[in-house]
Order: C-alpha cells, then sequence, then structure tokens
C-alpha cells in the first residue's frame, strides 16, 4: 500500500527545492543590491549632506524602507501570493539605483534618501524569501529551506562589494553614479528569476482564517523568536552602518572599506550551511546565546584598534553573531502560526525587527559624528546584556517546568 501522505510531502519538497534554488539566487542578487547601498549611502551621505552629521541618514532611510514594507509585503502576498510582492520588490529595486545614480550626478541629497528608502522597500520584500521557502514544504525539510536560501547571501557578499569597487570611478567626478546604474540592472535580473518560482496560491478563505494576530504574538514562543531578532539584527545594522565611514574618518581606503563588508557580508550568510547542525546538536538557545556573544565580541575589537585588520575583524565576527542570533530566530517564527496565519505574523515579527533597526540606524551617525567610533561600539554591551539575561531567564524557567513535570504527585494530606 502506498503512503499518500509520504508522497505528497516528497513531491511538495521537490516543488519546495526547486524554488529554494531560484530564491537562493535572488537572495544573492538582492543582496548585492543593499551591499552597495552600505558600502556608499554614508560615503556619498558625507559628500552632498547638507552637515556631515546626516552621513548616515540614507542608509537609516533604507532601514526605515524595511520596517515600512513589511506589513504591505504580507498583505499583498496574503491577498496575491508571494510572487506579486516579489515583482514588486525587484521594481522598487529596479528605481532605488536609476534614482540613486541621479541623485548623485544632481548632487540632491534628499532625492538620495528617497532612493535608499525604495531599496528598503525591496529589501522589506527579499526578506520574505526565507519564510517563502518553506511554503509547502515539509517539517523536516523547512529549517534547511531557510537557511539554504539565507546561505545565498554569500554571494551578495562577493558580488556587492566588488560590483561597487569595479564600478565606482567610471562617471568622473561622480563617485559611485555608476555603481547605482549597474544596482538597477541587478534588479531586473532578480525580477527574471523570481517570475519563475512556484509558490501556493493563496486561498480566499485565508483572507480571514487563523487565530487574531495578537493571540499568536502574546505566545512565549513568539516572544522568545521575537526578541532574538530585535536584538542579532538592530545591533549588527548599528555597527554595520558606521563602519565604511569610520574607516574612511581613519584615513583607511574605499577599498579597504569595501574588502570588510565583503567578509562581513559572506560571515552573515556562510554559517548557514551548518547552523541547522550546530542547533540539532547544543539546542536553539545556546546557538542564539553565542550569536550574542559573538556581537559583544566584535563589538570589543572594534574598542581595541583603528586599524583596517581591526574594522575587517570586528565586521566578520559581527556577521557570524548576526547569523547565530537571527537567522535561528527565523526559523523559530516558522512554528508559531499555522499556513492560513503565515503572512500577517512573518510580517509582523519582521515590521518589529526592522522598526527597531530604524531606531538604531538613525542614532548610529549621530553617535559617530558626535562622540566617535568607541562610542557606536560601546552602545552593544547594554542589548547584548538584555538578550542574555532573558535567554538565562527562559532555559531556567523550562528546566523547572521539566522538573515539575517528572515529579511523582504527592498524596493529599489526611
Amino acid at each position: 500500500m502506498i503512503d499518500l501522505t509520504a508522497t505528497d510531502e516528497i513531491s511538495d519538497d521537490a516543488r519546495a527545492r526547486r524554488n529554494v534554488a531560484r530564491l537562493a539566487a535572488a537572495q544573492a542578487l538582492t543582496g548585492a543590491n543593499s551591499a552597495v547601498i552600505f558600502a556608499t549611502g554614508a560615503i556619498v551621505g558625507a559628500t552632498i549632506a547638507p552637515d556631515v552629521s546626516f552621513a548616515t541618514v540614507p542608509i537609516s532611510m533604507y532601514v526605515v524602507g524595511l520596517a515600512a514594507g513589511t506589513l504591505p509585503t504580507g498583505a499583498i502576498s496574503r491577498r496575491y501570493g508571494r510572487r506579486v510582492a516579489f515583482i514588486i520588490g525587484t521594481g522598487c529595486g529596479a528605481l532605488t539605483g536609476l534614482l540613486g545614480s541621479w541623485a548623485i550626478l544632481h548632487g540632491s541629497f534628499w532625492l538620495f534618501c528617497v532612493a535608499t528608502f525604495l531599496g528598503g522597500l525591496y529589501g522589506a520584500v527579499a526578506q520574505s524569501y526565507r519564510f517563502a521557502a518553506a511554503d509547502g514544504a515539509s517539517a523536516a525539510f523547512r529549517p534547511k529551506a531557510v537557511s539554504w536560501v539565507m546561505a545565498g547571501g554569500i554571494f551578495a557578499g562577493l558580488l556587492g562589494p566588488q560590483l561597487v569597487q569595479w564600478t565606482m570611478g567610471i562617471w568622473q567626478p561622480y563617485l559611485f553614479a555608476f555603481s547605482y546604474l549597474v544596482q538597477a540592472a541587478v534588479a531586473v535580473i532578480a525580477m527574471a528569476i523570481l517570475a519563475g518560482v512556484d509558490l501556493p496560491k493563496p486561498a480566499a478563505a485565508d483572507l480571514h482564517a487563523g487565530r487574531p494576530l495578537l493571540d499568536i504574538v502574546c505566545q512565549p514562543r513568539f516572544v522568545a523568536a521575537a526578541l532574538c531578532g530585535a536584538i542579532a539584527y538592530p545591533v549588527m545594522n548599528l555597527v554595520m552602518t558606521s563602519a565604511p565611514l569610520a574607516m574612511k574618518m581613519c584615513g583607511l581606503t574605499v577599498s579597504d572599506s569595501n574588502f570588510g563588508l565583503q567578509w562581513h557580508i559572506v560571515a552573515m550568510y556562510g554559517p548557514s550551511f551548518f547552523t541547522g547542525s550546530l542547533i540539532a546538536r547544543f539546542g536553539a538557545p545556546a546557538i542564539v546565546a553565542l550569536g550574542l556573544a559573538l556581537e559583544a565580541v566584535a563589538a570589543m575589537i572594534g574598542l581595541s584598534g583603528l586599524t583596517a585588520p581591526h574594522f575587517w575583524a570586528t565586521l566578520i565576527v559581527l556577521g557570524m553573531g548576526w547569523n547565530f542570533g537571527f537567522v535561528r530566530a527565523s526559523a523559530l517564527v516558522l512554528e508559531t502560526h499555522t499556513a492560513a496565519e503565515r503572512n500577517k505574523v512573518q510580517a509582523f515579527n519582521d515590521f518589529l525587527v526592522f522598526g527597531m533597526m530604524a531606531i538604531g540606524s538613525f542614532s548610529s551617525g549621530q553617535l559617530l559624528a558626535n562622540f566617535g567610533w568607541s562610542a557606536v561600539n560601546l552602545v552593544v554591551f547594554p542589548p547584548v546584556a538584555l538578550g542574555l539575561a532573558v535567554l538565562a531567564l527562559a532555559w531556567h524557567a523550562k528546566r523547572r517546568a521539566a522538573r515539575l513535570d517528572v515529579l511523582p504527585e504527592l498524596p493529599e494530606p489526611m
């Protein structure tokens, strides 16, 4: 007798694997677009902004776009399907490149901020790639699908900074203007790849099905997952946003900052190949704690010196910490909702994460301009300490609950 359930799961996983290949390629291309913004945004901002303290505002606008785009992405995906959201997102990515190039050529700081905001909308859609990889997949394959799509970011780390390196001086004296034009072309290529993704169609019943959002997000598991993401990602972004400009202020070259950013992005996504195995062996809380601890180590390295190797080591360790903290939090979110609830829950989770990132991103420029690179690194420690404390409390509560479950039932008093 044939096990129809097993057969269906094999068929669904075959489709999921094909989707993962396309989504991983799109992750690489989209990551390259964001790498261009992070590698150049603060430098361009310092050049054309009305005041140097506004230098990181373009990158902050990118993060605001990330936060602003998460809930609309969920709504569009729920009503029209993820593929429609993907096409809209890549369209925003193409506009980012075109407007960014025009803004640099004409010295328009605020238009450049609009361009990076659109880049954030593109990034918000791209954040759903990792969740889309799990759609229709079996429970066993879902964590691997998420990790493999995130691993596509390795190629973003190689492609994005090199794209800047190859193109930044082509339209002299307008540094990076041609880089943004190439970025637009990369977004169009991503659009073509995503057009072939085969994802389940949203059912009409799913628009109103499932539990109220408040009931879902009040679950302890969701709270833990969201907290991990809301610490790991914003802390990483705070340091990464300031690093290229801090390197320039220390007399280092654009090539130095491109090299550091390149290996930072590789470190962000490279551990995805084995994160799942580490979690299976040591448990999710231990891996998340390791990620937060690595972000603290990165800050210590940043405080220890101002040479190029110090910046490079800071960015590499920071990227590894982000992977252990954030990627596992994403997989935990998948365990908190049903298929009908997935789009609204995933979008709300990302809204929380990127809302926190926006706050940190706006403060990074002021910290760097007014207090220096050391202050940026010092700010890392309080949220990391909070995250580790919450993880310790959660681990203690879980052990205590397990202990109570195995205690023998005491007889009633006479």
